[in-house]
């Protein structure tokens, strides 16, 4: 029965192993089984946000695009499975490739940026992106301080590099970029005044990611300031406005809500401040109940 089992256990060992490298040599068929589990890729028509403002993302991972008068700016281009639907999405609302300008990114993970490449091919535009996710970007992925070189993408130029508070303009339209780091050293929020349908003017908050998946918070040699770079990134976002609550993943601000409310005749579906900042205060919590808990197992090692 023993050596039974031991056979067992071995070709489970064998079988996972197997797996792995399918996995390690295939970066797209990795980023599919992801997807898959997180069921988060979903194709879904665009929504109207604000005037000029759309969500064009996937069933959660987003991907926005914003008519400054001048051309498209678009934030995020989610998955490489992502990008065609950000193009067709695109031409629901009228738009040819073409139109969009500028790229941005809020973060260089693969959810979120390995469509970059295919949507910069398609349209011409030029890439703006933190310097410590531009390396990230430009390396497709690799040597990311917690992924590693697992969840790979086709590497992406970026055109121009951005200071934390500077801004981009594009036509009628400014942003403010953010640097709100620890999710990845370069994650960036967005700023920007939108006008809602009812011709109020709002703040809009494109949040990067506060998650801290199973990060090492604590004596991290990889990224050693991890920790404060979180808590400033707190400060930070807890001092800006946000009328508009927006975010890298449609399920922190309940996207399948907003656009029952928008299809109901709510022009002001994404105006949720007092949900924002519950938001806020929630992740904030999580991520220092979970300091908390690697400064005492530090302690008692």
């Amino acid at each position: 029965m023993s050596k039974a089992l031991s056979r067992i256990a071995l070709g489970i060992v064998a079988a996972l192993g197997i797996v792995a490298l399918i996995f390690w040599l295939s970066p797209a068929a990795l980023e599919r089984a992801y997807s898959f589990a997180q069921q988060d890729n979903d194709a879904l028509p665009p929504v109207e946000i604000a005037q000029g403002v759309y969500w064009i993302g996937a069933s959660d991972v987003a991907s926005y695009a914003i008519d400054t008068g001048d051309g498209l700016i678009v934030i995020d281009g989610g998955y490489a499975e992502t990008a065609p639907q950000v193009l067709v999405n695109l031409h629901t609302l009228g738009f040819e490739p073409r139109d969009v300008r500028i790229l941005l990114n809020t973060h260089a993970h693969f959810d979120h940026a390995a469509g970059l490449a295919a949507i910069k091919a398609a349209t011409g535009a030029e890439l703006y992106a933190s310097p410590a996710d531009a390396v990230l970007l430009r390396a497709g992925g690799r040597g990311d301080f917690f992924l590693r070189d697992f969840f790979r993408y086709a590497p992406v130029e970026v055109d121009r590099e951005l200071r934390d508070g500077e801004t981009v303009t594009l036509g009628s339209v400014t942003l403010t970029a953010h640097f709100t780091p620890g999710h990845t050293k370069g994650c960036t929020s967005w700023t920007f005044p939108v006008t809602m349908r009812d011709g109020s003017v709002k703040q809009a908050l494109i949040i990067c990611s506060l998650s801290t998946l199973s990060y090492r918070l604590v004596d991290n040699p990889d990224y050693p300031n991890i920790a404060a770079d979180y808590a400033r990134t707190y400060e930070t976002l807890n001092a800006l406005p946000c009328d508009v609550f927006l975010g890298a993943h449609g399920r922190w601000f309940d996207l399948p809500a907003r656009r029952a409310a928008v299809a109901a005749g709510n022009a002001n579906a994404f105006v949720a401040p007092e949900e924002c900042r519950a938001f806020l205060a929630e992740s904030q919590r999580a991520f220092e109940a979970e300091l908390a808990r690697q400064e005492r197992a530090s302690v008692q090692r």
